[in-house]
């Protein structure tokens, strides 16, 4: 979404914790998979059981494919954040207490029908849980993946292309424009030259 910023991090952990109802963990899996994969939303609604489980536990790294993907041209497989294994195992566990499951079900699957929730649900309920924390700004389901973006970023020792590895870009002024240079930044670049 173009315009949206970033959460900080103290920001994403208060919405990491403030998921509420029967859903409150399914929510809280999808939000920390898109924080520490990267992911669009849409990929990661379209994610399967089989994509996520492999010899019954959650597996090291989630493979999106490329059916799920923007441009539908090539698939990405991402390593799980430790975070994002854990919150993915709760709500495995909570499907398998009343569903037997199979490698072709949704993980994030709609109460109606047989398909995943829809991306606009996803972001209401997101947007509730950002007021819930009373942020500001524009915030959205794709701040999950600037916020990835800025923290592979800032890991890689801002290497703008092995950022764009990471995100699946092509291009790399798609990364560019996923990126916030921060003024203080620049200033204290040009003041130390």
């Amino acid at each position: 979404m173009k315009g949206c910023r970033m959460f900080t991090d103290r920001e994403a952990d208060m919405v990491t914790k403030s998921f509420v109802g029967p859903y409150a963990v399914r929510d809280r899996a999808v939000f920390v998979l898109g924080r520490y994969t990267g992911e669009r939303i849409s990929a990661i609604l379209g994610l399967k059981v089989g994509d996520v489980v492999q010899d019954g536990k959650i597996a090291d790294a989630v493979t999106y494919r490329r059916a799920n993907r923007k441009g539908k041209v090539e698939g990405r497989t991402v390593a799980l954040h430790h975070e994002a294994k854990t919150a993915l195992t709760a709500w495995i566990n909570e499907l398998a207490k009343d569903n037997v499951l199979t490698a072709d079900d949704f993980v994030f699957k709609s109460r109606k029908g047989q398909g995943p929730i829809s991306r606009v649900q996803y972001h209401r309920i997101l947007k509730e849980a950002i007021r819930a924390n009373e942020l500001t700004g524009k915030i959205a389901t794709h701040s999950m993946r600037k916020t990835f973006a800025d923290r592979v970023h800032e890991a890689l020792g801002h290497d703008i292309f092995r950022t764009a590895k990471a995100l699946g870009h092509k291009n790399i002024n798609s990364t560019a424009s996923y990126l916030s240079f921060k003024d203080s930044d620049i200033e204290a670049a040009i003041l130390a030259m």
